[in-house]
């Protein structure tokens, strides 16, 4: 479960994380709790102490020197508190700018070019500066979805040259709502190990809430139309597992 800095700020850093423990107490299931997009070093301390499994240091919009030194210093401090407390804790980063907001968009996001897409070059010097344990490189993918025209195509060839340079390290692949199904699977052939559909989700679940509430104009209580939000939010995450065990 992957929780932005804008949801943790409305729900709680440490109720979600309260949440999740409970959950997997209640059925039995590993849940990993990861602390999406995060911007400053001390957001993401914030986020280790309250004993999230992952924090995803985004210096993307940065000039690289200022990413690498962003991402080292939160490495350097994850192990510090890895040796501490006797928990592991992964940290991944980012490099190449792909925009930063989960919404719906007209055109690309401002900056957004296929000049920003990751060289493989770029990509292990990155790695080997920094020390991350994932990596999600900009190979086409967009943050958000558009509105009216269908996303990019993925470069599924960089995706395999780049995961051929760091066998060693899990790839990432952000921004993946709206993409088709044939790119997603391609992705994953190709060596991504890890999907984020935020956008898609989130859609989901507000179609669901304005469907419920079109043809309940008198009902005002959240947990009836916050369930209609959820189910068709459950139907997404349904279809993507389906689709990546193919």
């Amino acid at each position: 479960i992957g929780v932005s800095e804008g949801e943790r700020e409305y729900i709680g850093l440490k109720m979600v994380r309260a949440v999740v423990d409970e959950m997997k107490r209640e059925y039995k299931v590993p849940i990993y709790l990861n602390a999406d997009h995060t911007y400053t070093l001390d957001k993401i301390r914030d986020a280790v102490e309250a004993g999230y499994d992952s924090v995803i240091v985004d210096g993307a919009k940065l000039p690289y020197d200022e990413n690498v030194n962003l991402v080292k210093s939160a490495v350097e401090y994850v192990r510090m508190y890895e040796k501490l407390n006797n928990k592991r804790v992964l940290v991944e980063a980012e490099l190449g700018y792909i925009g930063q907001s989960s919404s719906l968009n007209e055109s690309l996001p401002e900056g957004v070019t296929e000049n920003n897409m990751t060289s493989v070059a770029e990509a292990i010097r990155f790695v080997r500066e920094t020390g991350i344990d994932m990596f999600a490189p900009a190979v086409g993918n967009v943050h958000g979805m558009l509105v009216n025209a269908p996303e990019p195509r993925l470069n599924i060839e960089r995706i395999r040259e780049i995961k051929n340079a760091l066998p060693h390290i899990p790839l990432v692949l952000h921004g993946a709502s709206g993409n088709t199904d044939e790119d997603l699977i391609d992705s994953i052939d190709a060596g991504i190990s890890i999907i984020h559909i935020n956008t898609e989700i989130r859609k989901a679940f507000t179609d669901g809430i304005r469907d419920y509430l079109i043809k309940n104009l008198k009902d005002i209580a959240p947990y009836k139309y916050g369930k209609s939000g959820q189910d068709k939010m459950r139907e997404v995450v349904r279809a993507k597992i389906e689709l990546y065990k193919k």
